[in-house]
């Protein structure tokens, strides 16, 4: 599906990391007739990510130093929407994520009926089998659960990293405010929530395999209640008793799930 018969402009970012290993696995599964262009960030690997990214002809931007999951999605959308991206898809190049989902992602955002679509591994029903760790399993319908409670709507989950956003969006959060961290995909919702946009899900499937990247239990227990911190900030921005800067952006009304 060509631009010109879709209307617009859909480009892929890709925040990578030591992803030589399966970068070209998850490109030789996307569809190219649903995507424009695709970028690539490298957040200073070790390998040869940035090398054969550049031979496959893939928009690469390279970090000196390491910024982090969210400082690279920061440069990922900032970069998209440079060269007239109206449609944002975010798929990690570990492979972990199946890119053949992009057309379900794409098509509400095209349609308008939505300003952003989150694949979900609780949707797709599997996630377990998938190979996802049993404790990162239960500690994902916990903190789900915190943020529906706090943002008073329904998701299936909050954390997966194969989203895809509409320039809209991008432009109504202040992602740039945002952590450099994992927390990252957690303020754009909250920011969101804030600023009146309408999300959907689409069920997923997840690989967990030795080359795909993984979050210890370490860092997931830090990124756990770096969670639980900024639902704490957002409700006291909410009800006006603390404004954080972070959730200053243009927009009113609350999300709803589309």
């Amino acid at each position: 599906m060509e631009a010109t018969k879709r209307g617009k402009k859909v480009v892929v970012v890709m925040p990578a990391y030591n992803a030589e290993k399966t970068l070209g696995r998850t490109l030789d599964d996307i569809d190219r007739s649903w995507v424009d262009d695709i970028i690539l960030v490298d957040d200073d690997s070790r390998d040869g990510t940035v090398d054969l990214a550049r031979r496959l002809g893939l928009r690469v931007f390279v970090h000196e130093k390491n910024k982090g999951y969210g400082g690279n999605q920061k440069t990922c959308y900032s970069e998209a929407m440079k060269i007239g991206a109206e449609i944002m898809v975010m798929i990690h190049p570990d492979h972990q994520y199946d890119p053949r989902v992009i057309p379900q992602l794409v098509q509400p955002l095209l349609d308008g009926s939505c300003d952003a679509v989150f694949g979900s591994r609780m949707l797709g029903g599997r996630p377990l089998e998938g190979g996802m760790p049993k404790w990162k399993y239960l500690a994902n319908i916990f903190l789900t659960a915190a943020e529906n409670i706090t943002f008073y709507m329904y998701l299936t989950e909050y954390h997966s990293g194969l989203r895809a956003y509409s320039r809209r969006y991008l432009e109504t959060v202040n992602f740039k405010a945002n952590s450099d961290d994992f927390v990252f995909d957690s303020e754009i919702i909250a920011q969101g929530v804030l600023g009146g946009m309408r999300i959907r899900e689409i069920p997923i499937e997840t690989r967990y395999f030795a080359e795909a990247s993984q979050v210890g239990l370490r860092r997931s227990i830090v990124y756990g209640l770096s969670i639980l911190k900024m639902l704490i900030k957002f409700k006291l921005h909410e009800k006006g008793w603390i404004r954080y800067a972070l959730f200053n952006a243009p927009g009113a009304g609350r999300t709803r799930r589309a």
